[in-house]
């Protein structure tokens, strides 16, 4: 839905909105927002607020600190939880007091390498996210546990499913907010699920996902339960990705349908395809960026961990759904949900668009089940692995210039910097699993 200006200020009076909340992302995929209260909105929708930028991870020192807040007017909501004092929501862009987008604004990054498909004839690149979550209860103190509600599976339903209901609301809520679900339904391992929305253009779809993980958090709250997008919380069972479909368009034709090609794939798929996996060792980084992305990245739990493609088998990281014509797509399997959908988007396009500019050679698909092949066949079938962790993850980015030019400089430095610091953080700490291996041994 589109609003202008009157829009929003008409309805601002008429459903008695009291405040509102000018959103954005951080450079690790974080929420941050600035809550003002509706005598400022005019102002707000003059592009005029104006926020300390050394405060947020990633963005800039604090002798630079000043910059401003331009509102997607697209994005106005109202929230439907609140029903006192009502609260608003628009996203918002970041520019300098100079009036040039910030190069560290992960939406303005995605909206640049967007800029770059378009030069290339290319209207849009629709997006098809499937973020995953489990629930777990909370204590007395309403302190996140890792106990699980139910111990349901794959599209179990309630009484096996205790989530339905939690579920069910944030669906509704959801709906309330302009998404247009296509499915929710309980996911592989106890107290997961997944909720699926109708594909948007890129920029909407990220988005969507950031609005997503606050209501699902918001909802489970209300219910007693925290919501957590953690890819790999419990061992033992599936982790939560977040796989994404995606497609290209020219002049409203999907460019990557080609009806007389015996997959329905068009060269320009092919070429995308052959990008996005010449790029994967690279694009990790940004796509699974948590030391604990690479817990869910291993055999076994149907999280894709090697470097491939098929039509017809789900483990490889790219999948060509069955759909065709205007739902032609590919499904790009190991990114999870701790992932910045601005960032891990324009990674993953720029990826593709290298691979079209430079008609990449796609290699043959693999169509048998990768987890129970040897790791000599992997080899002899020309198939590498994801990095098996984040600070191999962070080398193969600064080695790869397509991956580095998608982040831009500003954006890579700082990313790069704080993952670091993670890394660090985790291989100086001594883990429980090493207290319970060692302790009494040695």
């Amino acid at each position: 839905m589109s609003f202008n200006r009157e829009d929003i200020l008409q309805q601002a009076k008429e459903k008695n909105v009291r405040f509102i909340r000018l959103q954005f992302t951080d450079l690790l995929g974080t929420i941050k927002n600035v809550e003002i209260p509706v005598s400022q909105l005019e102002k707000a929708l003059d592009n005029k607020m104006m926020f300390d930028g050394s405060s947020i991870e990633g963005y800039v020192r604090i002798e630079e600190s000043d910059m401003y807040l331009y509102p997607d007017l697209d994005t106005w909501v109202i929230f439907p939880w609140v029903t006192e004092n009502r609260v608003a929501r628009l996203i918002c862009d970041i520019y300098m007091p100079d009036g040039t987008p910030f190069a560290g604004d992960p939406r303005g990054i995605l909206k640049r390498n967007l800029k770059e498909a378009e030069d290339l004839g290319f209207s849009a690149m629709n997006v098809g996210p499937e973020p995953e979550f489990f629930l777990f209860k909370t204590d007395e103190k309403g302190e996140p546990t890792t106990e699980l509600n139910d111990q349901g599976g794959y599209f179990d339903l309630a009484p096996t499913d205790l989530g339905e209901n939690c579920r069910r609301e944030i669906v509704l809520t959801l709906e309330e907010m302009g998404f247009e679900i296509e499915a929710s339904h309980h996911e592989v391992a106890p107290g997961q699920h997944e909720i699926d929305f109708k594909y948007a253009n890129a920029v909407k779809a990220a988005d969507q996902i950031q609005t997503f993980k606050l209501v699902v958090k918001t909802i489970a709250r209300q219910h007693g339960l925290h919501a957590s997008f953690m890819p790999k919380p419990l061992v033992g069972m599936n982790g939560s990705g977040m796989h994404c479909h995606q497609s290209l368009f020219e002049d409203g034709k999907n460019a990557f349908y080609d009806e007389k090609d015996k997959l329905g794939l068009s060269e320009n798929a092919r070429y995308y395809m052959a990008g996005v996996l010449r790029h994967a060792r690279a694009l990790a980084s940004i796509t699974n960026p948590t030391v604990n992305s690479y817990k869910r990245l291993v055999p076994g739990y149907e999280a894709p961990c090697y470097v491939a493609w098929s039509a017809s088998n789900r483990s490889p990281m790219i999948r060509i759904p069955a759909s065709r014509g205007l739902s032609t797509r590919i499904e790009v399997r190991n990114p999870d949900p701790a992932a910045n959908p601005y960032l891990a988007l324009s990674v993953m396009l720029k990826a593709g668009l290298d691979g079209i500019r430079n008609k990449l050679s796609l290699p043959t698909p693999t169509d048998r089940n990768i987890y129970v092949m040897t790791e000599e066949e992997r080899v002899e079938d020309g198939i590498p692995s994801l990095p098996m962790d984040l600070k191999e993850a962070l080398e193969e980015t600064l080695r790869d210039e397509v991956i580095c030019e998608a982040l831009g400089d500003h954006a890579l430095a700082h990313f790069y910097e704080l993952k670091e610091i993670e890394w660090d953080m985790y291989r100086t700490q001594v883990h429980q699993w090493e207290r319970d291996q060692y302790l009494t041994l040695y």
